[in-house]
């Protein structure tokens, strides 16, 4: 079960990659539809729908495709981050230079190489996106400075005590309970968001990103 939602899952957590990127003009007919994050809470889930209200407090009805996948996240330790891992870190400019972690995803062995890069995110205004290999993580003064590295670059990011760390885990429909918390990438449609994946929340961890 859980080879078929990674795939899919990580296509959804990093499309805004290619939106945050310039690009060569495209007919309009081949322009990508534009990507909207929901982060929210479950008001109802009925077939292919779900009822979300976000977080700024909206109501949303969100139309899940044909063949959508579902996956849950389980919380991880700045311990378990090794060189060699491929991470998803959200982060915002530190005051005294470099980056602070977000949030930091560690991702299965088979989605290495996912969306790799580094981008604009949604999570905080400012806030980037950076899906890296570690290639080093050490003890810093004020914690743990990780060295990830993507495209030939590096990108040296502080991760704060007390800051969300998790990695991929299983789900079913049967998560999909009011009051559930959810991150859905979903492609913005005429008729609502369109989602092909969904995050949710179980046993108290919640969707960081």
């Amino acid at each position: 079960m859980i080879k078929n939602i990674l795939p899919a899952l990580v296509l959804g957590l990093t499309t805004i990659a290619s939106a945050a990127l310039p690009a060569a003009p495209v007919l309009a007919e081949d322009q990508k539809p534009e990507q909207v994050h929901i982060r929210g809470s479950i008001v109802d889930y009925s077939g292919s729908a779900l009822k979300v209200k976000t977080r700024e407090g909206e109501t949303v009805d969100v139309t899940l495709a044909d063949g959508w996948k579902l996956a849950s996240v389980a919380n991880a330790a700045v311990t378990d981050i090794k060189p060699g891992d491929f991470v998803g870190i959200a982060s915002l400019p530190s005051a005294g230079g470099g980056d602070g972690a977000l949030e930091v995803l560690i991702f299965p062995p088979a989605m290495k190489g996912a969306g790799e890069g580094s981008y604009g995110w949604d999570l905080k205004p400012n806030s980037s996106m950076t899906n890296a290999t570690v290639a080093d993580a050490v003890k810093g003064v004020d914690g743990r400075t990780v060295t990830v590295s993507y495209h030939g670059k590096e990108k040296k990011i502080a991760i704060p005590a007390g800051t969300p760390v998790v990695t991929i885990a299983p789900a079913t429909n049967d998560d999909l309970v009011p009051g559930a918390v959810v991150f859905i990438p979903a492609e913005k449609a005429a008729s609502g968001p369109l989602a092909h994946q969904v995050l949710v929340g179980k046993n108290g961890v919640v969707p960081p990103m």
